[in-house]
């Protein structure tokens, strides 16, 4: 807080203050919890070519908490703000996705909303979890023989300000690490602007069955945890991408990957991408590239693109510390 004088009177007020803190957990006012409805793939294209993003995940304005289409597993995740990949438990968590409203107490912050979130799916999941830490088989991201080839950011990222008002076209959503803006263009390009992880802009040839990724201020370790979903969603044995370059600056990275590969995502993940979507061949499973075999985290075309970078996976162990899922119902309590 800003320019506080400590007079007897404020001193007292914030003393109350924090002991009723202490005694009352944080928790929703009133939340209704729904099973999501199947995505209308056609509506939301629509509305991104008009500029309208989707609302879909994690959104808190002012008292209103939404968390829409969201996995069960990626709620976890926001509230006891860990990795994905740090959750270990039923395979149904990944893909049985749910709708939730909810009301936050006077006084209540973005900043808040995991405590609440946590309380509310131990409460009405019936959720119990535990931490636990060993080591593990990782893929380490290395140097290369001859090392990166990749342009090194002038600055550091830095941080979105709230409270600036949106420029036409740009619309915001809540990330992990604070807002998060997007602008979409024209045929199928966007510019994701991450805050303190940076920016990225991407472009799709329907044609050619591709997508274009260039990001720009992106740490080693951030790149890390992208490869490491890359790794998980399309089934890639589900290993942790672990930055063992010594590089700590933030760099431009520039990434090619096959529409397949995409919606191989998506349908890992439990989203409903209809058949005979670009790069699906046909609605069946899309032939794997010559190199697919050749990649230790086997999922396709990574290990490729992380080699026009100057870097390489290696197979490593290292200590993960995990949050194991030891009790979850899959449908919540009534609303």
């Amino acid at each position: 807080m800003r320019n506080i004088f400590c007079s007897i009177a404020l001193c007292a007020a914030l003393s109350a203050g924090v002991a009723f803190a202490q005694s009352a957990p944080l928790t929703f006012e009133v939340a209704s919890i729904k099973p999501a409805a199947p995505l209308d793939q056609m509506k939301i294209a629509a509305g991104i070519q008009r500029g309208e993003m989707p609302k879909l995940g994690q959104h808190i304005e002012g008292s209103r908490a939404e968390y829409t289409y969201m996995a069960l597993r990626d709620l976890i995740v926001l509230a006891y703000k860990v990795k994905p990949f740090q959750v270990t438990g039923p395979d149904w968590m990944n893909t049985t996705r749910f709708d939730i409203i909810a009301k936050m107490p006077t006084g209540a912050t973005k900043a808040d909303a995991p405590k609440m979130l946590q309380a509310l799916l131990e409460e009405r999941f019936k959720l119990v979890v535990r931490k636990d830490s060993k080591e593990n088989p990782v893929l380490g991201l290395v140097l290369a023989k001859g090392g990166p080839k990749m342009k090194e950011s002038a600055e550091a990222p830095k941080a979105i300000d709230d409270s600036v008002p949106l420029k036409p076209g740009e619309m915001k959503m809540d990330g992990p690490d604070g807002p998060v803006i997007m602008t979409v263009g024209k045929a199928g390009s966007a510019t994701v602007n991450m805050g303190i992880k940076g920016s990225m802009s991407y472009s799709v040839d329907p044609a050619a069955g591709t997508m274009h990724l260039d990001a720009t201020q992106l740490a080693m370790d951030g790149f890390a945890d992208m490869l490491t979903q890359f790794s998980q969603m399309t089934g890639g044995g589900g290993k942790r991408v672990v930055d063992m370059t010594g590089l700590k600056g933030y760099y431009q990275v520039a990434l090619d990957f096959s529409l397949a590969d995409l919606i191989a995502m998506a349908r890992a993940q439990g989203m409903d991408i209809p058949a005979g979507a670009p790069g699906t061949g046909g609605g069946g499973n899309a032939a794997r590239p010559a190199d697919a075999a050749s990649d230790p985290s086997g999922s396709v075309g990574l290990f490729t693109a992380v080699q026009a970078l100057g870097l390489k996976l290696e197979q490593r162990k290292a200590v993960t510390e995990q949050l194991i899922v030891e009790k979850v119902e899959k449908t919540p309590t009534e609303n």
